[in-house]
C-alpha cells in the first residue's frame, strides 16, 4: 500500500519554535523553527518511507468559523515576528523540496488535512499525518494514522483507529462530541459550562454523542450537571460544530503532481542550508550520498607540491593575470619569532602547496629571492585571504607584495561584522554553499583553489551592497597601515617598566592594609565567598544581589555601594590596580620583543562597530581612571632619543558625527561656532547663562550627550549621574527640545533596523542588528540602544581610518621617517623625527580635520612629549 505523509506545518512550527532555544544565523535570520520542522520532516521521511509528501497551511484572514462564531480563537496571543518570518523560509524548502503546499482561503490547515487524508484513503493510500495539535486525533481510521509530538518536535505518539480506542475509550469521530462538550479554550469552543474533561468521555462513553446525551438528560445524575445541559443545549452542538473538521474542502488533489517530490534540486538545497547555517541538515538531504559522490567526481582540482628549490625559484613563471594565496605561519606570540611556514597559490587550474619546513628561508638568499620572484611580480594581481600578517612577516625579509587587489577576510568582515570568525573554510562552506574536506595539505589546496570562486562573491556583493568606496578607499588600504604599526611597534622603557613594578606592589600593600584597617581582620580580597561575608554579614551592607554560591561581590553591585561604606572605593580601587599590575607592568615584560618594543596586533575584523582592536598586548584599553593607570603611559617612549611622540586626538568626534547625521542646526551651530558643546549643553538644560554653568552642570551635561550617543534611557542616565529617574527623564526632554532633528533621527534609526534589519554608517558601513526584532523587552532594548549608536560609532571608525590611511600616505609621498605607531580608538600616536616636528604637526592636522566634508568642523587636539604620559 502507497503512503502518504501530510505534514500540518503551522502545528509543526509553533511547536519547534517553543520548544528550541533561539537560534539566529550571523545576520540575524531567526531559525529555530524551520530547524525543528526540517528536522522532524526529515525523520518521518527516515521512518515512514512515504511515496507522497505534503505540506499544508492557515491563510491569513478568517475562515468559516470565524463568520459562525467571532470569537473563535479569540484570547490568542499574536504570533511572534521572530516566527512569522520562518513561515517563508519554510515554505521555501519545501518547494526546493518539491513538496506540494496546500492553503485555502476561508479554511484551516485542519479542513485541508481532514479532505486530503480522506481523499487518499479512499485511493487506497495509507496516511500518515504529523502535528502537535490533538483536534486531527478525530481523523484517525484504519488507514489514517495520527502523529502527534509530544516534548518539543522529537518525542511522538501514533494513533490509528485502534490505538485511539484503546486509550481513551471513545472512537475517534466521538473524540469530536467529547471536545463540543467540555470545549476548547485554546481554540476558544465554548463547550458546555460546568463540564470538564472526565464528565465529557463519561458521557459520550455511555451515550455515543452530543444529541444522545441531550435525549437522556433526564437520566443523567447531577442537579447542576442537568441544568447546564439542559439550559446549553444550543451551544453544546454549535460547540461540536466548531471542532469538527472538514473531510470534504472544496479543493482538488492530484496524486501525479504529488508524487513528484523527488524532483529537487540538490546544490539548492545546499545553499539554502548553508545560508541558514544549518550544514547539519546537508547529510539528512535524501540521496546526498550519492551528490556528494557525483560533486566529488566533477571537482577540477589539482594539488602540486613544490620541494625543490629549482621548482620555487622558477614558480612564478607560472603564474599569470591574478593568482589566489593563503598561507600559515608558525605559532609564536613574539614577533620576532613569526615566521612562514606554508604557502599555497592558485593559478589558472592549478595550486602550488610550499612547505618552508622543506624549502627553508632562513638564510636561504635562493628560496628568499623565489618568494620576492612572486610576492613582486607586477601585472600579477594578488588575492589573499587575511593579507596583513602575510605582509607583516614578508616585511622582515624585505619583500613587500604588489599588486594586491582584494582580501576576502575583510570583505566578509564589511558584509557581515558580527561574524565570530572569518577563516576561509567557514566562508567557502556558508557562501558557496560547499562541504570541502580533506585532511591538511588537501583540504588548505581545496579552500585555496575555492579562493577565486570567494572574492567573485565578495567583489560583487562589496558592489551590490554600495560599499566600495568604504572597502577600496578606507579597509583595504589600512591593511598596509597596520601591517606597519605592527612592524614598528612601540619602544618600552625597560627600566621605567622595573620601577612601575615595584610602585605598583607598594600601592598593592598598603590599599590591602587600609581595606584590613576598614575590615578590622586579614582576608582574601579575590576571594568573592570571603568577601561577601566581610561586607554583608560583618559590616551589614544592604545585599544587592545573590548567587548560587553566595553574595554577589561584581562591579555593579560594588557601584551601587559605592556610598556605603568607606571600603567600598577602597575595594574598586584595590581590583583596579591589581589588574594594572597583572595586565600591563607584569604582562609587558613579557611581551617586550629582542629589539625593546612591543608588537601589538591590530584586528580589523573583530568589532561589530568597525573600530579596530588590538592584542597581545591590547593597547586600546589601557584603563586610566586612576593616576596609577596613566603611569603606565610612562613606558611607552621614542624610538630614538632625539624622536618625539606626537598625540593627535579628535575632539569630540562622536557628537560632530552626530550633529552631522541628524542635520540639527542647533547643535550644528554650538559646533561651527567653536562652543564648548558640553557648556553650551548645559546652558540649555539648566536654563543659566554659559558664564554661569558650574563644572558640576557642565559633567552632567556631558553625560547627557554622550549618554545620548548610546542610546541612554532616562533610568540608566539617573543612575549614572546618582539623581532621580524624574529629574534625568527632564534633562533628556529639555535636550532633545533644544536639539530637536536629533530625537527624530534616533528613531528614525530604530526605525529603519526594525524594516531592514541593520543600519548604516556614513560610508554605508553595515551593522546586523538582529535584537531588535526579538519579542524579550530586554533584548529589544538593547537592539534599540545598538541602532541608535552604531551608525554614530561606526562613521566615528571610518573617519579616524580613512584618516590615518591618508596621514600614512602623505608621510610616504613627502619621503618623510616620522611614522603612525599606534591607534586608541580617536586618537593616532607617530613616532616623530625631531626634524620634521612642525611639518608632521600640519601635516597630520590638514588631513585628520579634512578627512571627510562634513556640515561641522572635524577638530584635532595635538599634543608631544617625550613618552606617551607627557604626549597624552
Amino acid at each position: 500500500m502507497e503512503r502518504l505523509l501530510i505534514l500540518d506545518s503551522n502545528s509543526l512550527l509553533n511547536r519547534a519554535f517553543y520548544a528550541i532555544p533561539e537560534l539566529t544565523t550571523t545576520d540575524g535570520i531567526h531559525t529555530n523553527a524551520v530547524y525543528g520542522f526540517a528536522n522532524m520532516l526529515f525523520k518521518m521521511r527516515e521512518e515512514l518511507k512515504p511515496d507522497y509528501v505534503v505540506a499544508a497551511f492557515d491563510r491569513k484572514g478568517p475562515t468559516f468559523r470565524h463568520k459562525e462564531y467571532k470569537d473563535y480563537k479569540a484570547g490568542r496571543k499574536k504570533m511572534p515576528e521572530e516566527l512569522a518570518e520562518q513561515f517563508p523560509l519554510t515554505k521555501d524548502l519545501l518547494n526546493l523540496l518539491s513538496i506540494t503546499i496546500y492553503e485555502m482561503d476561508g479554511y484551516e490547515a485542519d479542513d485541508i488535512i481532514g479532505s486530503l487524508a480522506k481523499y487518499a484513503e479512499k485511493n487506497g493510500i495509507e496516511v500518515y499525518i504529523v502535528t502537535g495539535d490533538r483536534d486531527a486525533l478525530q481523523l484517525a481510521s484504519d488507514n489514517i494514522n495520527v502523529v502527534i509530538t509530544k516534548k518539543g518536535v522529537t518525542e511522538t505518539a501514533v494513533y490509528n483507529y485502534k490505538t485511539f480506542m484503546d486509550e481513551f475509550g471513545v472512537t475517534p469521530t466521538q473524540f469530536i462530541d467529547v471536545k463540543g462538550l467540555m470545549g476548547d479554550k485554546s481554540d476558544n469552543i465554548p463547550g458546555v459550562p460546568g463540564v470538564g474533561e472526565k464528565t465529557a468521555y463519561k458521557l459520550i462513553q455511555t451515550y455515543g454523542s452530543i444529541e444522545e446525551v441531550l435525549n437522556n438528560i433526564d437520566n443523567i445524575s447531577g442537579k447542576k450537571l442537568k441544568e447546564n445541559l439542559e439550559n446549553n443545549r444550543e451551544l453544546a452542538i454549535f460547540s461540536k460544530k466548531l471542532a469538527t473538521i472538514i473531510t470534504e474542502a472544496p479543493m482538488e488533489f492530484d496524486l501525479d503532481e504529488i508524487k513528484s517530490q523527488d524532483n529537487y534540486n540538490y546544490d539548492e538545497l545546499k545553499k539554502f542550508f548553508f545560508k541558514l547555517q544549518m550544514k547539519s541538515m546537508i547529510d539528512k538531504l535524501p540521496n546526498s550520498e550519492e551528490n556528494e559522490e557525483i560533486k566529488e567526481k566533477e571537482e577540477n582540482f589539482n594539488l602540486e607540491s613544490i620541494t625543490e628549490i629549482k621548482a620555487f625559484s622558477e614558480l612564478h613563471l607560472n603564474l599569470e593575470e591574478i593568482c589566489y594565496i593563503t598561507y600559515e605561519v608558525s605559532n609564536s606570540e613574539r614577533y620576532s619569532e613569526i615566521s612562514l611556514d606554508k604557502l599555497y597559490i592558485s593559478s589558472k587550474d592549478k595550486t602550488y602547496y610550499i612547505d618552508f619546513n622543506e624549502i627553508s628561508l632562513s638564510n636561504n638568499e635562493e628560496a628568499i629571492n623565489g618568494l620576492k620572484k612572486i610576492m613582486e611580480k607586477e601585472n600579477l594581481n594578488k588575492v589573499i585571504h587575511n593579507g596583513k600578517s602575510l605582509i607583516t612577516i614578508l616585511n622582515k625579509l624585505n619583500i613587500e607584495i604588489k599588486d594586491f587587489i582584494f582580501d576576502t577576510a575583510i570583505a566578509a568582515y564589511l558584509i557581515n561584522s558580527a561574524r565570530s570568525s572569518y577563516d576561509l573554510l567557514t566562508l567557502v562552506n556558508e557562501y558557496l554553499c560547499e562541504d570541502v574536506k580533506g585532511e591538511d595539505i588537501i583540504l588548505q589546496g581545496k579552500l585555496n583553489y575555492k579562493l577565486k570562486d570567494i572574492y567573485n562573491y565578495f567583489k560583487k556583493k562589496i558592489e551590490e551592497e554600495d560599499m566600495e568606496e568604504l572597502y577600496y578607499k578606507v579597509e583595504h588600504p589600512l591593511i598596509y597601515v597596520l601591517s606597519s604599526m605592527e612592524s614598528l611597534g612601540f619602544k618600552i622603557n625597560k627600566e621605567m617598566l622595573d620601577e612601575l613594578a615595584v610602585k605598583f606592589k607598594e600601592e598593592i600593600i598598603t590599599t590591602e592594609k587600609e581595606i584590613f584597617d576598614l575590615a578590622e581582620e586579614e582576608f582574601n580580597i579575590n576571594s568573592p565567598k570571603q568577601l561577601g561575608k566581610i561586607l554583608f554579614e560583618k559590616l551589614d551592607l544592604p545585599v544587592i544581589k545573590k548567587t548560587k554560591t553566595g553574595y554577589s561581590t561584581n562591579a555593579e553591585v560594588l557601584e551601587k555601594l559605592q556610598d556605603k561604606h568607606d571600603i567600598i572605593p577602597k575595594i574598586t580601587y584595590y581590583r583596579q590596580i591589581t589588574k594594572l599590575n597583572s595586565t600591563y607592568v607584569e604582562g609587558l615584560k613579557n611581551v617586550i620583543d629582542v629589539d625593546g618594543k612591543i608588537h601589538s596586533t591590530f584586528n580589523q575584523t573583530v568589532t561589530t562597530t568597525g573600530r579596530l582592536s588590538s592584542t597581545e598586548p591590547n593597547l586600546q584599553n589601557i584603563p586610566i581612571k586612576y593616576e596609577m593607570g596613566r603611569e603606565i603611559r610612562k613606558v611607552f617612549i621614542p624610538n630614538n632619543e632625539e624622536d618625539i611622540l606626537l598625540s593627535c586626538d579628535y575632539s569630540q568626534i562622536e557628537l560632530r558625527v552626530l550633529a552631522e547625521m541628524s542635520k540639527d542646526e542647533n547643535m550644528i551651530s554650538a559646533f561651527t561656532e567653536h562652543s564648548d558643546i558640553h557648556r553650551k549643553t548645559a546652558s540649555e538644560v539648566f536654563k543659566v547663562p554659559v558664564d554661569e554653568v558650574t563644572s558640576l552642570m557642565r559633567s552632567r551635561a556631558k553625560a547627557v550627550n554622550f549618554g545620548i550617543v548610546y542610546g541612554i534611557s532616562d533610568f540608566s542616565l539617573s543612575q549614572d549621574l546618582h539623581i532621580t529617574k524624574k529629574e534625568a527623564s527632564e534633562y533628556m526632554e529639555i535636550y532633545f527640545d533644544r536639539y530637536p532633528n536629533i530625537k527624530g533621527y534616533l528613531d528614525s534609526l530604530t526605525e529603519e533596523a526594525k524594516e531592514k534589519g541593520y543600519v548604516l554608517t556614513i560610508l554605508n558601513r553595515r551593522r546586523f542588528i538582529p535584537e531588535i526584532k526579538s519579542s524579550n523587552k530586554i533584548v529589544k532594548s538593547l537592539g534599540e540602544r545598538l541602532a541608535m549608536n552604531a551608525p554614530i560609532q561606526g562613521s566615528a571608525a571610518d573617519i579616524i581610518k580613512l584618516a590615518m590611511v591618508n596621514v600614512f600616505n602623505k608621510l610616504k609621498e613627502k619621503s618623510l621617517k616620522s611614522e603612525i605607531i599606534l591607534q586608541v580608538h580617536d586618537e593616532l600616536i607617530l613616532n616623530v623625527k625631531k626634524d620634521e616636528l612642525e611639518e608632521v604637526k600640519a601635516l597630520v592636522k590638514e588631513e585628520m580635520e579634512n578627512v571627510l566634508k562634513l556640515a561641522v568642523p572635524l577638530e584635532v587636539d595635538i599634543n608631544l612629549g617625550k613618552t606617551w604620559y607627557e604626549a597624552k
